[in-house]
């Protein structure tokens, strides 16, 4: 019972939070076109897996494309092309199909889409930017952990328990998302911004 409200108040305060977040943001041609770009990226690296011992598995590099979205164009853009993944992806990837309609609420909007907090500090400073990754990392691992205490708990390994089972098969998460903050963080930001604005590229 205790788990199942902390739940409903993370996905609950996350949604709202992030609704407040999108707030302004113009959908114009060219943020629809990145927008799109960015997703079918996304999804077609999620396809691409890496299996690890614990069954749970890495994708191949899916974080990085709302990670720099949102750092070199709009957090607001990349949250609102991660709902739009969310979605996608239980349709078109194995595996993240829904086995409750609440998970909806509690995974899919949320382990996509917040992905762009990552630009919600800026990305002038590198230590702005790390910053923001670490807090979309977090909050992913969050959803990813909730889910699978609320939804996934009858896979649980005999003597584990619900909360165990599930921190240690969503270790992964935290290795994909360590990853993903090393790789864009030896990434030229700065540059990648700039020629951004030059073409035309501010919202």
């Amino acid at each position: 019972m205790i788990t199942s409200v902390i739940t409903a108040a993370f996905a609950v305060a996350y949604l709202a939070v992030t609704v407040w977040l999108c707030r302004g943001i113009r959908l114009d041609a060219r943020a629809l076109s990145l927008g799109g770009v960015v997703c079918a990226l996304t999804l077609v690296l999620a396809t691409i897996r890496i299996p690890l011992p614990t069954g749970s598995n890495i994708t191949c590099g899916s974080w990085i494309p709302l990670m720099l979205l949102a750092l070199i164009y709009d957090y607001r853009l990349s949250m609102l092309t991660g709902w739009v993944c969310g979605i996608l992806a239980m349709v078109l990837i194995p595996g993240w199909q829904a086995v409750h309609w609440a998970q909806v609420f509690v995974q899919q909007l949320v382990c996509f889409s917040c992905l762009g907090y990552a630009g919600v500090f800026g990305a002038e400073k590198r230590r702005r930017a790390v910053c923001g990754m670490a807090l979309a990392v977090a909050i992913r691992c969050a959803g990813h952990v909730l889910s699978g205490v609320i939804f996934y708990s009858q896979n649980a390994w005999d003597g584990w328990g619900a909360w165990g089972y599930s921190l240690a098969f969503n270790s992964s998460r935290l290795i994909e998302g360590v990853l993903s903050i090393l790789i864009v963080s030896v990434l030229p930001l700065g540059v990648l911004r700039r020629t951004m604005v030059k073409q035309g590229g501010t919202v």
